[in-house]
């Protein structure tokens, strides 16, 4: 008698979304978690502050916000 197994592999084949979006201080390479603080601006973008706890580096990033279209 033949017996078929499947073996399924333990390795992801991507990482999860967020895990991809962290972003990553470029002094130590440490990768953050959150912001430190956000702030909304007037052109529909939100800027978020962030502070690596390893080396203390600081920097802004900025993404705008896309209105959802519904078809």
């Amino acid at each position: 008698m033949t017996a078929l197994a499947e073996i399924q592999s333990t390795k992801p084949s991507r990482l999860p979304p967020r895990m991809v979006d962290r972003p990553v201080c470029t002094i130590c390479l440490d990768t953050m978690i959150a912001a430190e603080a956000s702030a909304y601006l007037a052109d529909d973008a939100i800027s978020y502050l962030w502070t690596c706890d390893t080396c203390g580096y600081g920097f802004v990033t900025r993404h705008s916000t896309k209105p959802m279209v519904c078809n």
